[in-house]
């Protein structure tokens, strides 16, 4: 007869408590299910996935050696949470992530005590864990900060910063490199792990720690020679002297996939009286699954795919999306002008910049994830005479908001601010919204702020900026497709600060900032509908406003509405200030202004955040009868 399968060793598994239960020989059939139950999960929702992958058996060992949650645990950016979350009781709602009302893709303090610090944005990790071991230390309580961080996130200073000042924290913080890329240290294998192991034990510490005790007890000059020798030494079988000189002790590389080596390794780490400690591991992206292996990105963001072949799901064919607008836009403006020059940090298939980075590799610049310098390096060049633009997401390039005011605005430098992903975002949720940047830029002084309202006018802005040499100029513009209108063969040079009427009426004015256009325009038909005669104007310019055309507006309609991608503070801010100044309101004019509300919105399908946010068509013409209502003899009842 048969033998029965076993009970998935996964199924036993619903918190970390759990998990170390297990025999160390059990580890790896548990981090193979883990694996496998990752892919399926994302199989079926989409996010990222090659990331997580990596880090199966990284995730493993750590919760199998150290104390979560007591042990404060936090993961850099978060997007290689998934393996995680499936360990610490999230496992029956894995397949709700970066859906409406599920798990959020990165980590998140709400969802669980297993989640210490939320993160989607990068090289945060040491600060924070680093502030979780000395409040322990403060206090007196047991519980270490244990910062995973990758090799990618290395590349911004707040990094550095972190390390310089971890001294205080002593064994307390634990930091994990997580090398998946970069080759920044010797070939990972046996002989790495065993010395790994060696130099992580207890007694090499102990017997480190007497020595540095004697030296202090010899002479000058032989002291140094003793310390010298060490460095050497160390520094030629394993690396890390830069590490070192930042005050932690190096142990690595080992290989991040072999538990047998994580395990003893991270015990040592655990038990050391040593420290700060940083430990080396390398890993491969997409680990155990051949077409994420296979994948150039390795299968870092994914759509839902079929498990067995790869394939992922194709949205069916639409407009080009408006990042791609962007880069073929630029890509022609720099065939005509060799001072054009294209700066991201990080991000360059997913600015449009791929493209630029192809045409023009000798102008193109991938900063790393390294938003301040990005902008001030393209300040530098604008100071020289080049033209430069910086391609941002929104929400990232609030990471360089000092060097956006000091180094550009300040000086009235000509830098052109790309800023991708404005708005509402989807499945990445309130991280990654671009929620703000209408608000902190157009706020400065010497400031050009678009708003494109489809892909033609994102075509018209990007030729203006490229031709604008007064000062910084910045064009925003959402993720995903464009709307669908032809795109201009020769691009229009846009006068600075005004806008354009796009459907004439009466009663009502619809003023809309970017690309809620659509919505505005289906407002006024509803309008219509109902008696109302709707204008609607596409302003093209948070800053400088078009006084004429919004005063024009404001004094021969009944009602007026804005609208914007964009929280208080923006555009409809700067209309009321202009209307206030002006004296417009005095007479009785029903002004109102639609914004995001004053909330993180999590994430869900971005229609659905739009109307949620009331910035929608059904939003624009309830907005529109309740003002008229509130008129005293309006023409709403009338007409109702």
């Amino acid at each position: 007869m048969a033998d029965l399968p076993s009970t998935p060793l996964l199924d036993t598994v619903s918190t970390p408590d759990d998990l170390r239960k297990l025999r160390p020989d059990q580890l790896r059939q548990l981090a193979d299910e883990l694996r496998t139950e990752t892919i399926s999960a994302v199989g079926t929702t989409g996010g990222h996935l090659g990331s997580g992958l990596g880090v199966v058996e990284l995730t493993t060992a750590i919760h199998y050696v150290f104390d979560t949650p007591r042990d404060r645990l936090v993961w850099d950016v978060g997007h290689q949470c998934y393996p995680h979350k499936i360990l610490t009781g999230r496992r029956d709602r894995i397949r709700t992530l970066r859906q409406g009302g599920g798990l959020s893709g990165f980590t998140k303090r709400s969802e669980s005590e297993y989640d210490p610090f939320g993160a989607a944005h990068s090289s945060t990790s040491i600060s924070a864990a680093l502030g979780f071991a000395i409040a322990n230390k403060i206090a007196g309580t047991p519980g270490k900060g244990i910062a995973v961080i990758g090799d990618g996130a290395m590349s911004a200073g707040m990094a550095y910063e972190a390390m310089n000042n971890a001294a205080q924290a002593g064994n307390r913080l634990v930091v994990i490199l997580n090398d998946n890329d970069m080759s920044i240290a010797p070939p990972v294998g046996g002989l790495s792990a065993y010395l790994s192991r060696i130099v992580s034990s207890r007694e090499f510490l102990g017997f480190r720690d007497l020595a540095r005790k004697l030296a202090k007890r010899l002479p000058k000059p032989i002291a140094s020679g003793m310390r010298k020798t060490d460095e050497f030494a160390r520094g030629m079988t394993m690396g890390g002297t830069l590490f070192e000189e930042l005050g932690f002790y190096y142990v690595g590389p080992i290989d991040g996939h072999n538990l047998e080596h994580l395990i003893p390794v991270l015990e040592n780490v655990r038990d050391a009286e040593e420290g700060p400690i940083l430990v080396h591991v390398v890993t491969k992206k997409g680990k155990g699954y051949g077409p994420a292996e296979a994948a150039a990105d390795k299968y870092h963001g994914v759509q839902k795919f079929d498990v067995i072949s790869g394939v992922q799901t194709k949205a069916p064919p639409g407009p080009p999306q408006y990042q791609n607008v962007f880069g073929a836009q630029l890509v022609a403006e720099a065939a005509k002008d060799p001072r054009i020059c294209a700066i991201t940090a990080a991000m360059p298939s997913g600015t449009g910049l791929d493209a630029f980075a192809k045409a023009y590799p000798d102008r193109f610049f991938d900063v790393g994830i390294a938003e301040q310098h990005g902008v001030t390096f393209a300040a530098g060049l604008a100071a020289q005479g080049m033209r430069p633009f910086c391609a941002i997401y929104s929400t990232f390039l609030q990471r360089a908001y000092d060097q956006v005011v000091h180094d550009v605005a300040i000086q009235n430098l000509p830098v052109r601010f790309a800023i991708d992903r404005a708005g509402l975002v989807g499945a990445d949720g309130a991280t990654h919204a671009g929620s703000f940047d209408v608000t902190y830029l157009a706020t400065l002084p010497n400031f050009v702020v678009m708003a494109a309202a489809d892909e033609a006018e994102l075509v018209h802005m990007t030729h203006t900026a490229a031709q604008y040499d007064t000062g910084p100029i910045a064009v925003r513009y959402p993720r995903g497709n464009g709307t669908g209108v032809a795109l201009p063969e020769t691009p229009q040079l846009l006068e600075i600060g005004k806008g354009r009427v796009v459907r004439e009426g009466k009663t009502v004015a619809i003023l809309s900032l970017g690309t809620r256009l659509e919505e505005a325009l289906k407002a006024a038909e509803v309008l219509e509908a109902k008696g109302l005669s709707t204008t609607v104007a596409d302003l093209r310019f948070a800053k400088p406003l078009d006084v004429d055309l919004i005063r024009k507006l404001l004094t021969t309609h009944e009602v007026a509405v804005t609208i914007e991608e964009n929280s208080v503070g923006g555009f409809g801010a700067h209309v009321l200030t202009m209307a206030s100044d002006e004296g417009l309101i005095d007479g009785g004019l029903k002004l109102r202004t639609l914004r995001l509300p004053d909330v993180y919105q999590d994430q869900d399908k971005p229609e659905v955040q739009y109307a949620e946010a009331g910035l929608d068509a059904t939003a624009l013409v309830d907005t529109v009868l309740k003002a008229l209502r509130h008129n005293s003899g309006g023409v709403a009842e009338a007409r109702a």
